[in-house]
């Protein structure tokens, strides 16, 4: 259909013409290095490596590899190497019986009980960030999109895991810290990607790691109070994780782990829904008839009162238009493992070590999977299955709390702005901790008439 909207993504082209383009482009991204290949095939083997590296896109064989029931895909030793100081041997990067102990202990924090229980405190933070941009729209300033959605999602992570806004002066410097590590750290250096060798040591730039260790200071900080019984124990998720026990041995966390799990949802919690959040409202501000589409469904379902947890859940447009946009910017790019024995995926033959590739940004644009598969179509009736949460045991424990959490946002910004990107034919995404644009997008949003009937 013509008519359809496309987003920006790279072109696909050939593996030589990939390279070259990534190498005039000076940024080693790699989205722009994919090739055509890995739009088209169900596996392929992406360029020439020390380590071999096999994209898998075939649906089949993706669930093989992320439910792996024999345990030989564990996570990859390049991500687990780059997040580790900020994470250690968390649920995010651990394996085997450490990660099923992790888990077991973990879900329960995020059920569907706690996240009602953390809806107020969900909708305190969005409604007090409307007053930031109540402001701005007053003043039709120009502001960083990116950094907008991520001050807002660290503010709802603050509130319904610490209890603490994010303006206290120790949130505020979790998240600035955190923004440090996330523009430097090494994720995937493309220089190790093709001539390292497996399991080789993943060195840290010095303010990396200075980063982290003032991230899990804070913390450690933040839960002392907690594990001494200093003060009383709010309802939130901290709480929640210093009661769990291992349903095996009766023990709890330790402070490390406590502090490595918390560590995980600082990275997991709000930057992959920023990243995706970036990117809805960059889509709008394009498509301005998908604005008005949600609008009509948010006045029908909410009216002019407060957004309630009941209300998310009957926002199904807006829920159609977070999940096109996951599928188009999947916030994890690329999933990867490796291989910890010799194998065989499907008809490839796998050596110890090398690098197993599960891509989210390229199995949601499979032409085969997919019809107009570049297009941004929020009325798609292909039951296609979306990999942005993962899929199988592993997949991210906090989905169901980022989608109420984006729904919520969603429908009390949409209703009250319109956003207005500038320059939006340079936004170009590209693949980094998360799928982010290249440079920070420029908005600046207007408030939406009537203004009392979205009050």
């Amino acid at each position: 259909m013509s008519d359809l909207f496309r987003p920006p993504a790279p072109r696909p082209l050939t593996p030589i013409r990939s390279l070259i383009r990534v190498l005039r482009q000076g940024d080693g991204d790699l989205l722009s290095l994919v090739p055509i290949d890995a739009y088209t095939k169900p596996c392929t083997w992406l360029g020439y490596s020390r380590r071999s590296i096999l994209l898998v896109n075939d649906l089949k064989l993706v669930r093989e590899v992320l439910t792996d029931p024999l345990e030989i895909f564990p996570k990859n030793d390049l991500m687990a190497g780059a997040l580790e100081p900020l994470v250690g041997d968390s649920v995010f990067v651990s394996s085997g019986a450490t990660w099923r102990r992790q888990r077991a202990m973990i879900d329960p924090a995020f059920s569907h009980m706690r996240i009602n229980r953390a809806f107020p405190s969900m909708r305190d933070a969005v409604v007090d960030y409307a007053t930031l941009l109540d402001r701005r729209a007053g003043t039709g300033e120009y502001f960083s999109l990116d950094l907008a959605m991520s001050e807002l999602t660290a503010d709802v992570i603050c509130r319904t895991v610490f209890s603490t806004k994010l303006g206290s002066e120790t949130a505020r410097d979790v998240f600035e810290a955190f923004a440090e590590f996330e523009d430097s750290v090494a994720n995937v250096n493309l220089r190790e990607l093709i001539f390292g060798k497996p399991w080789s040591d993943v060195r840290q730039p010095e303010n990396v790691l200075a980063a982290c260790e003032r991230i899990r200071r804070h913390i450690g900080d933040l839960i002392d109070p907690r594990l001494v019984g200093e003060s009383e124990q709010p309802d939130d998720i901290v709480s929640e994780l210093i009661a769990a026990r291992d349903p095996e041995g009766g023990k709890g966390f330790s402070r490390k782990e406590l502090i490595d799990q918390l560590g995980v949802f600082f990275l997991a919690g709000h930057e992959t829904t920023a990243s995706a959040l970036t990117w809805v409202f960059y889509i709008l501000s394009q498509h301005p008839e998908t604005t008005v589409r949600m609008r009509d469904e948010i006045d029908r379902v909410v009216g002019a009162g407060p957004v309630e947890f009941k209300h998310v859940k009957q926002l199904a447009f807006i829920r159609n238009v977070f999940r096109e946009t996951l599928r188009l910017y999947p916030p994890i790019t690329f999933i990867p493992r490796v291989a910890a024995e010799a194998t065989q995926i499907g008809d490839f033959k796998v050596k110890k070590g090398a690098m197993i590739m599960i891509s989210p940004w390229t199995s949601h644009r499979n032409r085969e999977l997919w019809q107009n598969a570049d297009c941004f179509d929020p009325d798609r009736d292909e039951e296609g299955v979306l990999l942005s949460f993962g899929l199988g045991p592993r997949v991210c424990i906090g989905a169901a709390f980022s989608t109420i959490e984006s729904g919520l946002i969603l429908a009390e910004l949409v209703r009250r702005y319109d956003f207005e990107v500038k320059s939006p034919e340079n936004v170009r995404p590209v693949s980094r901790l998360t799928t982010r644009p290249a440079r920070e997008i420029q908005c600046r949003v207007s408030l939406r008439e009537p203004l009392a009937k979205t009050a």
